[in-house]
């Protein structure tokens, strides 16, 4: 499902009307119709509701207009107000209030702050009202009388129901820009909004539905739309079922260099997290003193001792043995507990040129990677590299506000310029190729925020890269995989008691699930 700006939703709604010809009144009846029927969904008995229903003057007045006049014809009488005059309604707004009229729904002009008193003593009656001021056209702050009835609406006790997008929002950011509707439900328009998704703005939206409006679906789902949801209908192909004349090579070999002297946990989660996601093999390449922890962790792991610096890192003489070890590998994964030592950041910094599999950066790898971006161009295959907002925030020289402000805008314009796959890690994680394509992760759970989870995540895309040649598919599904494993932690445990190792007791049944689902 593709996630629209503003101005992506009006290309849309014009084509709709002239190459397609379908009519934007009938784009409107559609849109109300859409928001009648959530309410109805959720509210079984409308005919004990009290219903206000709040216009502004453009066609999202126009769609409170359908939504009030099908409320009508089920035998409801709700209230409509105006916040303009009659005469200022233009197009297909106007042909439904003028509807509205010949139905005998009278329609309450509010031009100034002196016409809100009756309009705020409704309000404070209603126990349904619905939002349809703005929509997705505002680009700045509401002022003046719309702001104060903003302030009205979110004063009342009964529920908001938006049409399109909270008034006050901005469709084209997650910030809030001013005074805005606190809705508990928002029936977004023919497709989502990045407002709708993404906190603060996703906050102030409440549970979301999207409504068919009759946009024929090849002008949503054109390639020109790069902004997406990640689904399980476009996931569902890197979940199938294995063939039954599949063997260990069929499934790849990950190679995951990490570890260091008290950090080879990150490097036991991340091989134990790659088997569990269905590696035919895998192999920790390690300092030699952590082989011994290592290979405790998990019997099927394979361990690659390498020579080490003083304090218990990889040294920059493991150089020809990598080069060695990566021979028949299909994935290297670089970082979980292997340390920032100057020695072997030298090694990660002259290695990553030579390696011809695909490479998955993360933890250490990225901070190595600090003042050394243009090392990212002369790797072989794009890599694929998976920073936390601190760490995406190092390399780019940003505190981790700055990141979180901006970080659609980041995360593309990085992935482009530096030729890679990019996935910054949170809430909606986002994977960013360099084509410019966007997927937005709908999994996971604040219980996620843990040390190691992050290691997990690497195995688990290690495993999948190793067996998919779509890089960009593979990274979206493990990164789903990932969110879904901690919901069904969650499940059992609760988001705080969580930790990473217990993610790695449910992997094997969030990955069963998605499987039988797929087949």
């Amino acid at each position: 499902m593709n996630i629209l700006t503003a101005g992506q939703m009006r290309e849309i709604d014009r084509r709709t009307i002239e190459e397609f010809g379908i009519p934007g009144a009938v784009l409107m009846e559609n849109a109300g119709i859409g928001v009648v029927e959530a309410i109805r969904a959720r509210h079984d008995h409308l005919e004990k509701e009290g219903i206000v229903i709040v216009c502004g003057r453009g066609n999202n007045g126009g769609d409170g207009f359908v939504v009030a006049r099908h409320l009508h014809n089920l035998g409801l009488r709700p209230k409509v107000f105006l916040l303009a005059g009659k005469n200022e309604i233009k197009g297909d707004a106007a042909l439904n209030l003028g509807i509205a009229g010949k139905l005998g729904l009278e329609i309450v002009e509010v031009k100034a702050a002196a016409d809100r008193s009756r309009l705020k003593k409704e309000l404070r009656a209603a126990t349904i009202i619905v939002d349809a001021i703005f929509g997705t056209g505002l680009s700045q702050p509401a002022e003046g009388l719309a702001a104060a009835v903003i302030g009205d609406i979110n004063a009342a006790p009964g529920k908001k129901v938006a049409v399109d997008l909270p008034s006050g929002l901005s469709s084209d950011t997650f910030n809030i820009i001013g005074p805005a509707v606190r809705a508990d439900l928002t029936v977004a328009l023919g497709a989502p909004k990045i407002a709708h998704l993404f906190p603060p703005s996703e906050e102030w939206v409440g549970k979301l539905v999207v409504s068919d409006i009759s946009i024929p679906p090849v002008l949503l789902e054109s390639p020109d739309l790069t902004l997406r949801m990640a689904e399980w209908n476009t996931t569902r192909p890197f979940f199938r079922k294995r063939s039954k004349d599949g063997h260990k090579g069929t499934f790849g070999h990950v190679l995951i260099l990490a570890g260091s002297r008290g950090k080879t946990g990150a490097a036991a989660l991340a091989g134990k997290a790659a088997y569990r996601s269905g590696a035919g093999l895998v192999t920790i390449a390690t300092p030699a003193s952590c082989v011994p922890m290592i290979a405790r962790a998990m019997a099927e792991l394979m361990t690659e001792p390498l020579p080490e610096t003083k304090e218990g890192t990889v040294a920059e003489a493991a150089f020809p043995r990598l080069t060695e070890a990566l021979s028949g590998k299909d994935v290297l994964v670089v970082g979980p507990g292997l340390s920032v030592n100057p020695e072997t950041s030298g090694l990660v910094w002259k290695l990553l040129p030579k390696v011809r599999t695909q490479v998955v950066i993360d933890a250490d790898g990225l901070n190595i990677l600090g003042g050394h971006l243009d090392i990212l161009k002369k790797t072989i295959r794009p890599p694929v590299l998976t920073p936390h907002p601190g760490e995406f925030g190092r390399l780019l020289g940003l505190s981790v506000p700055e990141v979180m402000n901006d970080r659609l805008t980041l995360a593309s314009r990085f992935s482009v310029e530096h030729r890679v796959i990019l996935v910054l890690k949170g809430y909606r994680t986002l994977v960013a190729g360099p084509d410019g394509r966007v997927s937005v992760n709908p999994t996971g759970n604040p219980g996620m925020a843990t040390g190691g989870s992050g290691d997990v995540l690497s195995g688990i895309l290690g495993a999948f890269l190793a067996a998919e040649k779509d890089v960009f598919g593979a990274t979206v599904a493990a990164v789903y995989l990932h969110g879904a494993v901690g919901d069904l932690t969650a499940v059992h445990l609760g988001e705080r008691a969580m930790v990473a190792g217990d993610m790695i007791k449910y992997l094997p049944v969030a990955l069963k699930w998605l499987e039988d689902e797929g087949s």
